[in-house]
């Protein structure tokens, strides 16, 4: 199960909802080990895509030696879809290289990227997709 705050969630949301048409992608960070996203940390689609995202190669060394840096990893990886559901599509599964990580979709295909949004959250381990209960706690 992915346990994240509210703000948190409200800011992956808003992130995903500010870059549609294109999809919008990030992480959010938390100390190692400790399965508890606590750092938002949006990031660039490199590829300015409505239908497929990547992270920029130089913000993501950026960002990887700066989780280094403060002992933390990416507990949530997320990315938005802006026509289609919120389900890893067969590229998102390929590319899935943290095994421990909660991989977010959120689905911007309702009403423009203004409307109801699906926030769905899934393990992905060596290309399974299992998809995980969302609890949505108050900030600490």
């Amino acid at each position: 199960m992915l346990r994240i705050d509210r703000t948190t969630y409200e800011a992956i949301v808003a992130h995903a909802r500010k870059d549609h048409p294109d999809e919008a992608c990030g992480i959010v960070a938390g100390p190692e080990g400790s399965d508890r996203p606590e750092r938002f940390v949006p990031m660039e689609n490199a590829e300015r895509s409505p239908t497929f995202f990547r992270f920029d190669p130089q913000e993501q060394f950026r960002v990887w030696r700066d989780l280094d840096d403060r002992d933390e990893e990416p507990v949530v990886i997320y990315h938005s879809h802006t026509a289609t559901e919120a389900y890893p599509s067969r590229t998102d599964i390929s590319y899935a290289s943290e095994p421990g990580a909660h991989y977010v979709v959120v689905s911007t295909r309702a009403d423009e990227g203004q409307g109801p949004v699906e926030f769905r959250s899934f393990r992905i381990v060596d290309s399974v997709v299992t998809e995980e209960d969302v609890e949505v706690v108050p900030p600490t």
